[in-house]
């Protein structure tokens, strides 16, 4: 007997979801930066624990939108919500700005919904404060379990895979045992050079670009050749990203080379360039390329 559902996970951006979702499917299926918003859609990571295979929504942090992109991540964000089986709301117990966490608690009230709560990044809080975090959230009357962990140390990891194991309801597989991410794999390695930009680009930049894998030539020798451009949004945006003497683009192309390596368990033969693409975020072809709404309600 096999059992499987669908875990949406949610919270406000930097709450570490990705992180916890990398965590409890034991790979990286996520793209994680300290940079706010760095998921833009919805993706899945599959966990299987003993006879249960737990499909794990990633979603882009919830926050007040303003332009459309923003608007169509939060979208994705609760359409994630709406359509799965249980929900998890990661909030960063170490944040001292928790305004978004609880716009979402007074959401989910509003909408009859019940969750898990993971209070994430314990490691860096107090014992007094921790135990005030679990009282007020405790409070709230809609969270069935309450955890504690550390998602980047693993700590607390085993104890909210084993409790989502539990809830799975029976039913066939949705995924295939070995599968860890409905994620193809051109998008896969378009958001790993995103990420490694975001870690390189510490100005406001990062959120002015884009990536996308313009091809995918596989090779006799069993190795891949990959052609990825950066779009930006102005000519005075891409010195920052080429770098003196092209020295930043080089460094984000071997970045993202190495872990693509790993991650493909082959040689990667990576050429990124940089080009120009104004208001890139107002076209509807990017969105429809993420399964983002380009009018979300």
């Amino acid at each position: 007997m096999t059992r499987c559902g669908y875990v949406a996970v949610l919270g406000a951006p930097n709450a570490g979801k990705s992180t916890l979702i990398n965590a409890l499917v034991g790979t990286k299926v996520s793209i994680v930066s300290p940079k706010v918003q760095t998921t833009r859609f919805r993706i899945l990571g599959i966990a299987m624990k003993d006879d249960a295979q737990i499909v794990l929504v990633d979603t882009p942090g919830i926050f007040a939108p303003k332009k459309r992109l923003e608007r169509s991540m939060v979208a994705a964000a609760w359409g994630g919500a709406k359509d799965a089986d249980f929900i998890c709301l990661v909030v960063d117990a170490h944040s001292t700005r928790d305004e978004d966490g609880w716009a979402i608690v007074d959401k989910l009230k509003d909408t009859h919904r019940r969750a898990i709560l993971i209070l994430n990044k314990v490691d860096l809080l107090p014992k007094e404060a921790l135990l005030a975090q679990i009282q007020r959230y405790g409070d709230a009357g809609i969270f069935d379990e309450i955890f504690m962990v550390s998602a980047l140390k693993g700590d607390g990891i085993d104890k909210v895979l084993d409790h989502l194991a539990s809830l799975m309801p029976e039913g066939p597989y949705f995924f295939p045992e070995d599968q860890v991410s409905d994620l193809p794999q051109r998008l896969l390695a378009a958001e790993i050079t995103r990420e490694k930009a975001f870690l390189q680009l510490r100005q406001e930049l990062p959120y002015a670009l884009t990536v996308e894998t313009e091809s995918w030539e596989e090779r006799d020798d069993g190795s891949v050749k990959i052609d990825q451009i950066i779009y930006i949004e102005r000519d005075s945006q891409k010195a920052m990203v080429v770098g003196k003497g092209g020295a930043r683009i080089r460094a984000i192309g071997q970045s993202s080379r190495i872990e693509l390596e790993s991650l493909l368990e082959r040689t990667v033969h990576l050429f990124v360039h940089v080009k120009v693409k104004e208001d890139w975020a107002e076209k509807r072809g990017f969105y429809s390329s993420m399964g983002l709404d380009f009018d979300p309600e």
